[in-house]
């Protein structure tokens, strides 16, 4: 563990991954069927989604800005971006291939690795300027959005009119103002704990020891200091050092045990396959992403509901029972 890192960081954002593999099973249960396919997308569990997807690139941001504190350093920012714009090709790769029509092609890490190379140009400027860009950025989806950004090589940019069919979605706009946000909130961090030249003039080391903070971090006992990660054992900061591991590999591990104890204890009704092949229709008929959603998971509920299709083996007939209810539940929606 190296000095540079903070603890305090560290805890922040193992309590997100925490909170991230909680959303996930919420997701997973849904999509097996153990519980209503219906409550992964509730308004209550889209906004902790959304909640977590702040925190990632809020805490993102602050530690960009109090690792580049005395200057940028660009082997390690160049390094660092490798690593996050790889892990995200391999989310894109793995997701193609679970989900081909619904692939990871703007996830979360795609937001970090891409607003990073925004948010590094605003450690030049004065602070309050990444706090304004960050505020702008999510009010930019409100007053710019346009068909003329619909086409699938601009829906990047999180600026079209209506939404792609993807496992995760963080365009660029809003998503990057979070980051550029933490990035503003780390400069006024390190210009109350190390003074507003801070980021002008790099302190002399005066530690005796090598690895052990410099004795001018300490020259004000009344200013907050955060605690050094090197002495920070608990689990939660453990997680939070290995965040992008554990984002890598929490979902398939899910998906894996999921897998088996649909085999061994398999839910009442699978309706996900149903869900999810409901939606691409609806959507090739060019509908919108949620009106889709919410007919398909209706229609799903409903004949779940009331056994609609219990001992029905002709297609036709089961999908004239399944055109009936989709009917009613569309009728709902108007």
């Amino acid at each position: 563990m190296t000095a540079g890192r903070w603890g305090a960081l560290d805890v922040a954002r193992g309590l997100a991954v925490l909170a991230m593999v909680a959303f996930h099973l919420t997701w997973d249960l849904g999509h097996f069927g153990y519980i209503a396919v219906s409550i992964p997308w509730s308004a209550p569990v889209k906004a902790f989604g959304h909640a977590i997807a702040f925190s990632f690139l809020f805490i993102a941001g602050v530690s960009l800005a109090l690792a580049h504190r005395n200057g940028v350093q660009w082997r390690a920012f160049w390094r660092r971006f490798a690593i996050v714009a790889g892990a995200a090709g391999l989310v894109s790769v793995g997701t193609y291939i679970v989900f081909p029509s619904a692939f990871v092609f703007f996830g979360i890490l795609h937001c970090i690795a891409a607003a990073s190379l925004l948010a590094i140009g605003f450690l030049f400027l004065p602070w309050p300027a990444a706090l304004v860009a960050g505020a702008l950025f999510f009010a930019a989806p409100h007053v710019l959005a346009s068909p003329v950004f619909n086409s699938s090589w601009l829906q990047w940019l999180g600026l079209s009119t209506t939404e792609p069919y993807t496992q995760d979605w963080r365009p660029f706009f809003p998503w990057a103002g979070a980051m550029l946000i933490g990035v503003g909130a780390g400069r006024v961090i390190v210009r109350r704990l190390y003074g507003e030249k801070a980021e002008d003039q790099k302190p002399e080391q005066t530690s005796a020891e090598p690895g052990q903070p410099p004795a001018w971090l300490t020259r004000q006992a009344s200013q907050p200091i955060p605690f050094p990660a090197r002495g920070e054992k608990g689990w939660l900061s453990l997680a939070g050092r290995n965040s992008l591991l554990i984002y890598l590999v929490h979902q398939p591990v899910l998906f894996a045990v999921f897998t088996g104890l649909v085999m061994v204890a398999p839910p009442p009704e699978a309706a996900s396959d149903f869900i999810a092949e409901c939606v691409r229709s609806c959507r090739a008929e060019g509908a919108e992403e949620g009106f889709c959603h919410n007919a398909c998971v209706c229609t799903a509920e409903e004949a779940t509901r009331s056994h609609a299709l219990a001992g029905v083996t002709d297609d036709a007939e089961r999908g004239k029972r399944l055109r009936e209810i989709a009917g009613k539940c569309i009728a709902s929606q108007k």
